[in-house]
């Protein structure tokens, strides 16, 4: 990481003197980092998804972290940002043969792939705030480097249309996310499948829970290979999911939106109009899952542990199930009570403390090598 970060360095500071990136990752990276993208210049795509903080956004509002503030310094959102690690494994939002919706990106899979989604930040007007995709590029056309670059990557009349070089910026940025910065793969996870790790007991209870179709069926939305401990699995089949969320009241009453406002998940894609989508987020990769909170689309739980408390909460009739520890009260209704998951979210008895335990000490070991401490 440290040796990251000095390049990093070395790219920004050589861009700002004029040396053109040579590659679209290079250049993709340069731009990544440029908060010169945003409206008041504040504002970039690592602020959000910071490779320090697993991708995620650390910084701390009036909200805490469960949702961003925009370029504008005051703009709340209304969702928590998810990581920006092994996004580039998330095929393309479509239906699967069973008509079920897949892939995407964002939490409601509006942008069809990695590029599409690079797009949108700079033109939101609670994220980076820039008014239209012109005025991007004419930010990007200040920086001669940026222009060499964008020439001899994507031709010399790469300007020549707005629309072309929009394309090309999104395109470079989502080849540095595709890089192995983004996606190492070398969590404890990851060595002890190549056997230079070695579980502990508590682990390994965890992981054994975690793919057990008797116990918890985690597996069923959280595994991407087709049979468990395969390399590269990315902890989710990229599916979506009404798990009965409760909405986060102070955050609403934070960005305007209001207490009865609702936030309608799938249904929210522009490509998606079956009011059986409501309330269906998609279903997120667990690496980096420990170092990444808060947790939920809307950033409503504070630590993993409680995650796991709600999910146990539908297989235990224990009166202490029904208590949210970080509030001490009984959990707050679903946002949107129907179409709940409930054959995926009903699996199995209920986990007593030394198993829950277990799977948080599993889902540690999915966390990148450089965020281990």
């Amino acid at each position: 990481m440290y040796r990251y970060l000095i390049s990093l360095t070395v790219l920004v500071l050589s861009t700002a003197h004029g040396a053109a990136p040579n590659t679209q990752e290079a250049l993709g990276q340069a731009l990544y980092f440029d908060p010169s993208l945003s409206k008041n210049r504040t504002q970039s795509c690592a602020t959000c998804h910071s490779p320090e903080h697993g991708f995620i956004d650390p910084r701390t509002n009036a909200a805490g972290r469960a949702v961003s503030s925009g370029d504008d310094g005051v703009s709340l959102g209304d969702r928590n940002t998810p990581t920006a690690s092994y996004a580039a494994f998330s095929p393309r939002f479509h239906r699967n043969a069973a008509g079920d919706y897949i892939g995407g990106q964002f939490l409601d899979g509006r942008a069809n792939d990695l590029q599409d989604q690079a797009g949108g930040p700079p033109l939101n007007p609670i994220e980076m705030g820039m008014p239209d995709k012109m005025a991007i590029i004419q930010r990007i056309q200040e920086n001669p480097a940026y222009v060499k670059a964008f020439k001899a990557l994507y031709g010399e009349d790469v300007f020549s249309d707005t629309e072309t070089a929009y394309q090309a910026m999104t395109d470079s940025i989502q080849a540095f996310e595709r890089t192995d910065l983004f996606s190492p793969f070398d969590a404890k996870y990851d060595r002890y499948l190549r056997g230079e790790y070695q579980m502990t007991d508590q682990e390994e209870l965890g992981m054994t829970l975690f793919f057990s179709e008797q116990f918890t069926n985690c597996h069923l939305c959280h595994q991407l290979r087709s049979t468990p401990h395969r390399q590269r699995e990315t902890f989710t089949d990229y599916s979506y999911h009404n798990i009965g969320v409760p909405a986060n009241q102070t955050v609403r009453q934070l960005n305007g939106l209001g207490v009865k406002h609702q936030d309608q998940g799938l249904l929210d894609n522009p490509k998606v109009t079956d009011r059986q989508q409501a309330g269906k987020f998609k279903t997120p990769t667990l690496r980096n899952v420990a170092v990444t909170g808060p947790y939920m689309h809307n950033g409503v739980f504070k630590d993993l542990r409680t995650v796991v408390l709600f999910y146990n909460q539908y297989n235990s009739r224990s009166p202490r199930s029904r208590i949210n520890p970080e509030t001490g009260e009984t959990w707050q209704p679903a946002e949107i009570p129907e179409n709940l998951s409930l054959k995926e979210l009903k699996t199995g008895p209920a986990l007593d403390d030394r198993r829950i335990d277990a799977l948080v000490a599993f889902m540690q070991t999915l966390t990148d090598r450089r965020y281990e401490k």
